[in-house]
């Protein structure tokens, strides 16, 4: 699967709007204090949410005074949610920000913490169809989102190797699992490394990975993130900070422990393979805060130069190199 795109899964008539004040009732009836929170995801659970169900756990949010329930997405993502006030927090990427931020009726959200400290995201395919550089994409089968997103990105990598984009064969992405489909129906496909790059590795594939930052560097964007909505963190700063707070513990803890972070995953999502989720979580462990000192930190450049690709690109139509994100809700570094 690929996490970067949202499917249709449940939700688009059933989140509702959540008061954020006053004392609520706990599941036995009784008045439990808690100001309650609702987190939607990007995709379904896997290791790159296992902070915050860490955080769920081990009782951290309730600590911090708060209620959280975490959500899969609708069909149309889950920063329509966040703007609409149905949702506090929701999973999102570098480049949904900046379509939120450019439409034409943009939409008021903000990044608040970067959830992996690079992208860890490129091109899988299996060893034997020689793909070892962008240009030998040239006549393969592509599983394509058909995204200007993705084209833009291909087209930028392949030139710069001396290919084609035209020449990819783009078979439309069906969702279906990534290694029966690398076995029959593709060559290559833009993926996650944490989840389906683990995967392949788990169980016994041969296959060649290029990295999409290691290409070209503006590629090192930030994917995945939390996003929230400008009003909730305008009208709940202390909310805001108290998630985050509790959120960047379950992180540090699933760095530090791994496997029982995993664990603690797979409870909450059962329908995930254990095995690849706690070599993932392993391969995750030096991921998620990266070189930097404090998990969740923006690197304005970075983000900077990521937008400023998407302008030239004519993926947006304005300047937005220095909107969109914050590292003001975080823990006091």
């Amino acid at each position: 699967m690929k996490m970067k795109k949202c499917v249709a899964v449940l939700l688009a008539l059933t989140l509702c709007a959540l008061p954020l004040s006053g004392c609520k009732k706990d599941d036995s009836g009784a008045e439990s204090g808690l100001t309650d929170i609702t987190v939607v995801l990007d995709w379904v659970p896997n290791t790159n949410h296992t902070g915050m169900y860490v955080a769920l756990e081990k009782g951290y949010y309730e600590e911090a005074g708060l209620k959280v329930r975490i959500q899969q997405p609708p069909e149309d993502g889950a920063l329509s949610l966040l703007a609409g006030g149905k949702a506090q927090f929701a999973v999102s990427v570098q480049e949904q920000i900046a379509a939120a931020l450019a439409s034409d009726s943009p939409l008021p959200v903000t990044a608040v913490a970067s959830i992996i400290d690079h992208n860890t995201s490129g091109i899988i395919s299996l060893k034997e169809t020689g793909i070892r550089s962008p240009k030998d994409l040239e006549g393969k089968r592509y599983a394509a989102w058909d995204s200007p997103f993705e084209k833009a990105t291909l087209t930028d990598i392949m030139s710069a190797d001396g290919g084609d984009y035209d020449k990819v064969k783009m078979i439309p992405n069906s969702a279906t699992d990534l290694i029966t489909a690398l076995n029959t129906d593709i060559d290559a496909a833009w993926i996650f490394y944490a989840w389906d790059g683990v995967a392949c590795k788990v169980k016994g594939m041969d296959f060649d990975y290029m990295n999409m930052k290691d290409l070209n560097p503006v590629f090192d964007e930030y994917t995945p993130l939390l996003a929230s909505s400008n009003a909730f963190l305008q009208e709940h700063p202390d909310q805001a900070r108290a998630f985050l707070a509790a959120t960047a513990k379950g992180y540090q803890y699933a760095m530090e422990n791994p496997e029982d972070a995993a664990k603690i995953l797979v409870k909450h999502a059962p329908e995930i393979d254990e095995a690849i989720a706690v070599e993932s979580q392993k391969w995750l462990a030096d991921q998620y805060q990266g070189d930097k000192p404090h998990w969740g930190t923006f690197d304005p450049e970075r983000w900077g130069n990521f937008f400023k690709w998407m302008e030239e690109k004519g993926l947006v139509d304005r300047d937005i190199s220095t909107e969109g994100f914050t590292n003001d809700y975080l823990p006091a570094q």
